[in-house]
């Protein structure tokens, strides 16, 4: 073994041996570190390999330490850069996640989430022989399939077409992601026309191609402006329970595309992506009944929760929810359902004094351009998975099956007779 260094300043450097040691790892278990931001390495000058600085490598191992020391139970807070939810907003890489989706595209917003840059007119792009297995696998489904059915099957059918899948690298990962989002668009039944062959498929931003798979109606500019912005707002929103499903199964090392798998198996729940279909049946009965008054009284005089209404996360208004009202504003087809949605929340508030949240939002947006009840919860699936993504690549770079509760076991004691 070689003797420890030090550098020109007098700092102490160690071999890759003696970083592997202290460590408690195999030498070529130091450059995973090094990859992954945890350790820097510097060329040692005499020729014998890297080198690391020993105050650095003595304070991972007393992380690490402290880490294997935890209990079984596995952690209860989760560490991320991503999101930070306060009571009147949220934020995106410490950014106000508001005014970054009001002014740049789904995509950037997702490459920011992603990689912390922000490429100007980035478009993702669903490879041919991923599309063409998810589109066939969908095309099979029973037709009275949900959109999240649908999304499930697509992402399986991608993942098994992409041979690279079970590459956890970040590069790898990303590139998985920029390619699953539009295969899962692309893979979804047309009800309205593609966008113009000199635009192409993979040359419009993702909300145009979405939108001809939501509605029959042509889009309006504003409104598909308005879609791009809900998608945008909906990236991520911090530990959701879908959001959390997908960071166990990378925990456990599940490939990307399992772990979205997860994620869209957790959203059907009506308590979370649902919950913009009954959002929308209540608008939308609102609107047939000519007010709001007798719909609210009926969710409330069967004891059900008034959908659309309270987030437990924010005190007022959901952001998310205010700004796309305000996008749905300049929009003259929106207005017979803003004002309902509007009055929904009047009414609901002489009783419940909950306010609007991005269900109800969604909903306006979903009524006024002709889409089902189901749009969505379609809409919020296909922006969710780039949030989804971002929640792998970071739980890929935590220590595997860290997110592993105990159970408090409340059965019969043992040992007990067999049956």
């Amino acid at each position: 073994m070689h003797d420890q260094t030090t550098d020109g300043e007098g700092g102490r450097r160690l071999t890759t041996r003696q970083a592997a040691e202290l460590l408690g790892v195999k030498p070529a278990t130091v450059y995973a570190y090094v990859s992954r931001g945890q350790l820097t390495s510097r060329r040692d000058p005499v020729g014998r390999g890297s080198t690391f600085d020993a105050a650095e490598v003595e304070a991972l191992a007393r992380r690490s330490r402290r880490e294997a020391a935890a209990p079984a139970g596995g952690e209860l807070a989760v560490r991320t850069s991503l999101t930070l939810i306060e009571p009147d907003r949220y934020w995106f890489r410490g950014v106000d996640a508001v005014e970054l989706a009001s002014r740049y595209c789904y995509e950037e917003v997702a490459e920011w989430l992603w990689t912390g840059t922000l490429p100007r007119g980035v478009r993702f792009t669903a490879p041919a022989q991923a599309l063409a297995a998810a589109r066939r696998a969908v095309a099979a489904l029973p037709e009275h399939s949900g959109p999240v059915d649908r999304l499930r099957v697509a992402t399986v059918a991608a993942a098994v077409a992409d041979p690279l899948r079970f590459d956890l690298s970040a590069e790898a990962v990303l590139g998985s992601a920029r390619c699953l989002i539009p295969t899962l668009v692309g893979a979804l039944p047309l009800l309205g026309r593609e966008p113009e062959p000199d635009e192409g498929p993979d040359g419009a931003p993702l909300a145009a191609r979405l939108w001809p798979r939501l509605t029959a109606q042509e889009p309006d500019p504003v409104a598909l402006d308005a879609l791009d912005l809900a998608l945008a707002l909906l990236i991520d929103h911090d530990l959701a329970a879908s959001t959390l499903a997908v960071r166990v199964a990378a925990s456990a090392r599940a490939n990307p595309y399992a772990a979205v798998s997860a994620g869209l198996g957790v959203l059907e729940g009506p308590l979370h992506g649902a919950a913009g279909r009954l959002a929308h049946r209540t608008l939308a009965e609102a609107l047939e009944r000519g007010g709001a008054a007798p719909v609210v009284a009926d969710h409330l005089r069967a004891g059900r929760r008034v959908p659309g209404l309270g987030h437990r996360l924010y005190e007022g208004e959901d952001p998310r929810a205010t700004a796309l009202f305000a996008r749905l504003e300049t929009l003259p087809a929106a207005g017979p359902a803003l004002a309902a949605a509007r009055e929904v929340v009047a009414t609901a508030a002489r009783r419940v004094g909950l306010h609007a949240n991005v269900d109800l939002a969604l909903a306006v947006l979903s009524v006024s351009c002709g889409m089902s009840s189901e749009a969505g919860e379609t809409v919020f699936a296909v922006a969710r998975t780039a949030g989804w993504m971002a929640h792998a690549l970071e739980e890929y770079q935590e220590r595997p099956l860290r997110m592993r509760p105990t159970g408090h076991y409340q059965g019969p004691p043992p040992p007990q007779p067999l049956p």
